[in-house]
């Protein structure tokens, strides 16, 4: 096999060290010297000089987790740094040690075997950073709000059956006065504002339960984590806002898609960047978010359709995008949905309208234009025969005949 990289080296990161090997490839004779590294600052600083005196170009490391980070901020700008995803790279079986690891790795890079995973600029993993850390907390937060609805229906409180949001401006009155003492339901319905829909006696027979203080404990802890996680998530919101400034025309540009919030439309761009250049085709970027079916095929049969692994964090987040743009009326992704969900099912569908979105983005991004929907009529324009066809045969089915119903159209 030609060799692309004569001079490379291969890294298998660990937690606390890192196992170098340099391939040099001179006069048809290859040679290969093996180090171990700590993985502090000052030994990692010492493998990037170790690196630069044997003359290495490029060098490849799996992405171990978290460990991967500290060595590519370290090595990055003095060699040309491919991470691979490790399911890619397995080494022969029984041949597992970490300087066969590394060695292999030198071997695959030399002859350009390593597919390299996107690793967006400092910016972007900066915001990535904070809209993960965003979704953690809201979904600790509601992890807390349904542990309080848990202790609500012990006590045979029915708040969560009269109020659509137990942490509301009413419910949260309720909470409060429960926890500092009050059971009484004639009192605690004084709480509820005006919007609630309820009648006042559905309200005081929701209100009427059997409260303890242990109950009172537990409810009063639950409050005060919410409320610290909602403040945390207020402040991420703040320097969400403040790096999103370099990508806000960007980001701008993807609220006009149907189903895609400022919140969303900060993630995506924290997920794939602003630069499209790194996927040659919006089909490339669909790949990588695990957005379609993958190729598994014998004997000229098709074995599976199920969806490839991907982005986790951006493919769930289509998903919730796309469930969003269903909902929006006299759309292109509404009309899509439903003429898919009747045929496939609703699952493949929506997969279908994620996949549209991330086309929609790919092409935004790429040529820095505004969003243009096609329409709801857009496939009953592009497949007028096929529709006149099916509705005709769909007539004869039923016992018509299409020249009666023009008789009887022009009588």
């Amino acid at each position: 096999m030609e060799v692309l990289f004569p001079r490379c080296a291969g890294l298998d990161v660990h937690r606390d060290s890192v196992v170098a090997c340099v391939r040099i490839a001179e006069n048809g004779a290859v040679s290969q010297e093996v180090r171990t590294f700590g993985a502090t600052t000052k030994e990692l600083l010492a493998l990037s000089e170790w690196l630069t005196e044997h003359g290495v170009t490029h060098a490849a490391m799996e992405a171990t987790g978290v460990y991967w980070r500290p060595v590519w901020h370290v090595l990055d700008g003095s060699v040309e740094l491919v991470l691979a995803n490790a399911s890619h790279i397995k080494n022969v079986p029984g041949r597992k040690t970490d300087v066969n690891d590394a060695t292999w790795i030198s071997d695959l890079l030399a002859h350009g075997l390593i597919r390299g995973s996107f690793v967006p600029p400092t910016p972007v993993q900066e915001l990535r950073g904070l809209t993960r850390t965003r979704k953690q907390l809201v979904r600790e937060r509601a992890s807390h709000v349904q542990r309080i609805d848990k202790i609500l229906q012990d006590t045979n409180l029915k708040m969560g059956s009269v109020l659509s949001d137990i942490m509301g401006k009413s419910g949260r009155a309720i909470l409060a006065a429960i926890v500092a003492g009050e059971s009484d339901p004639e009192k605690l319905v004084t709480h509820v504002g005006k919007g609630v829909k309820a009648s006042r006696a559905k309200l005081v027979e929701s209100l009427r339960g059997k409260v303890t203080p242990h109950h009172r404990f537990l409810l009063r802890l639950h409050l005060t984590q919410a409320d610290a996680l909602e403040a945390a998530i207020d402040a991420v919101d703040k320097e969400v806002g403040e790096h999103l400034e370099p990508f806000r025309i960007a980001a701008d540009r993807l609220i006009q898609i149907p189903g895609v919030s400022e919140v969303a439309a900060a993630a995506i761009v924290s997920e794939i960047g602003i630069d499209m250049a790194r996927f040659p085709t919006p089909g490339h970027l669909i790949s990588w978010a695990g957005l379609c079916p993958k190729n598994d095929e014998s004997a000229g049969k098709r074995r599976s359709n199920r969806l490839r692994k991907g982005a986790p964090w951006l493919k769930t987040l289509l998903v919730q995008c796309a469930w969003s743009a269903t909902r929006a009326n006299a759309t292109y992704f509404q009309a899509q949905y439903r003429r898919l969900a009747s045929r496939r099912g609703a699952k493949k569908a929506i997969m279908a309208v994620a996949a549209s979105i991330l086309t929609s983005i790919y092409v935004m991004l790429r040529r820095g234009v505004d969003f243009v929907d096609l329409g709801a009529d857009h496939f009953v324009k592009n497949e007028r025969a096929k529709t006149a066809n099916r509705l005709l045969r769909r007539l004869g089915e039923l016992g018509y005949e299409v020249g009666e119903l023009r008789d009887k159209q022009a009588a």
